[in-house]
């Protein structure tokens, strides 16, 4: 059993194909999937996929990359966080690759989402490129993690060091690795796997992005998760079946609702 715990199947390119989608995660074993929110305007598109399939879980937030969006408000994400499928709070964050100059704007917005994961108790998805300094010191400030009196997460499709995974963790937080830690230039991102205990980990495609090995360069799809557990599991030097089992058994430790 794999759990596929950051995709995006309400983005054109796969909801056009959802049978063939969900036909492929069944073929691989790929049990359950969280359909990751980016802007509140498609908010109701990933609600109502998690709706219409028992396996599909949902989170509601605004990607720090979505400059021109309606802004959220701490008491919007809480009034849409209130319901039964959807789990998690963001994806959020902080990227200073893609986005350059005065960014006070995505720290406020990030400062946003940990305040309503706090209020809703349900866990923070994070997302951090070029920015894990920042990251790691508005987790701090603003309570997010168990240590503070705030709400696990998890930092999806990690790409920063060690001592990034370990500042998080220390705060409660999961590591999440997608189809990058597959790629043969990932040597960095590979120790860190290694590194990173398999009860703090978590798989995920981010699809329709960054298709694992043998699929690189082609779309991605919650299916190929399976090849993620597959080079973890290799590794590591542990069974594959002990990566589907510990992945898939934290996933439901970190998003309860999920569980029940």
């Amino acid at each position: 059993m794999f759990i596929d715990s950051h995709c995006h199947i309400n983005f054109p390119e796969l909801a056009a194909r959802m049978p063939e989608v969900l036909a492929k995660m069944a073929e691989n074993q790929v049990t359950h999937a969280l359909c990751v929110s980016v802007d509140l305007p498609d908010f109701p598109q990933v609600l109502a996929l998690a709706e219409q399939y028992p396996h599909i879980f949902a989170s509601v937030g605004v990607h720090p990359d979505y400059e021109d969006t309606p802004e959220p408000t701490v008491e919007q994400l809480v009034a849409l966080a209130d319901h039964p499928k959807i789990v998690a709070i963001g994806e959020t964050g902080l990227d200073y690759y893609r986005l350059k100059g005065d960014l006070v704007w995505q720290r406020e917005r990030f400062r946003v989402h940990i305040r309503a994961s706090r209020e809703t108790r349900k866990p923070l998805i994070i997302h951090t490129r070029a920015a894990s300094e920042d990251t790691i010191r508005l987790m701090k400030e603003e309570g997010a993690g168990t240590g503070a009196g705030g709400v696990a997460g998890v930092m999806h499709c990690f790409t920063e060091s060690l001592e990034v995974a370990q500042a998080a963790m220390e705060q409660g937080f999961y590591i999440s690795f997608s189809g990058i830690v597959t790629f043969k230039s990932a040597k960095e991102l590979q120790a860190v796997a290694l590194a990173v205990p398999l009860e703090r980990m978590l798989i995920e495609t981010d699809s329709p992005y960054l298709a694992p090995v043998p699929f690189r360069g082609r779309m991605n799809e919650p299916g190929y998760v399976a090849h993620v557990a597959e080079y973890i599991a290799t590794l590591k030097g542990v069974s594959l079946r002990d990566v589907a089992a510990q992945t898939s058994e934290n996933f439901f430790n970190l998003f309860q609702t999920a569980r029940s």
